[in-house]
Formats: C-alpha cells, structure tokens, sequence
C-alpha cells in the first residue's frame, strides 16, 4: 500500500462518548474511514502510522438522517467507521507530541 492511500483511508478518530468507553475498556479505537476502504487497507493504516499491531477490524456503515430544513428535505452525510482493536498492551495516543 502506497503513502497517499494510507492517508486517504483514515479520516481521522471519531470521538464520542460510546468511542470513549469503547477504547477504556476492550482495547479498541475508532475511526472514521473512506467509504470504499476494506479492512485489510485500514489495518495496514493503522499499523503503518501508529506503529501498532492490529488484531481485528470491525467497519460498521451509518447512513445519514433525513432532516426538515426551510429549503425542503435535506440528508446528512453517510459515514463510515472502523472500530480497530490493537494487541494487549498497545494503546494509540492521539496527542500530538507525545
């Protein structure tokens, strides 16, 4: 997997309250991922940039909610997350500098 595609599967960390207690208690992350990433590219990601070894990777799709505005009907975006569970022991600091 090349470097532009490793920075095109993660988006970023998806925080929340469930990612929060998710990561304290059973060892796992999540991340919001490009639509067409397949497991095996999300975790050579995230073993490529937090030097890390995955040992599963769950993807989980959720569509967007139809909302009533002014102008008519209107949809948020879809999104896609991957709840990625690192070895014992391992943990991913996502403080820059650290």
């Amino acid at each position: 997997m090349n470097q532009e595609r490793i920075f095109m599967v993660l988006k970023g960390p998806h925080v929340s309250e469930k990612a929060t207690v998710v990561a304290d208690q059973n060892n796992q992350y999540v991340f919001k991922v490009a639509a067409d990433a397949t497991k095996t590219e999300i975790k050579a990601a995230v073993e490529s940039l937090f030097e890390v070894s995955v040992t599963k990777v769950n993807v989980v799709n959720i569509k967007g909610k139809t909302k009533r505005t002014v102008r008519g009907m209107g949809k948020r975006n879809d999104l896609r997350k991957a709840y990625v569970t690192v070895a014992e022991g391992q943990e991913i600091s996502f403080v820059a500098g650290e």
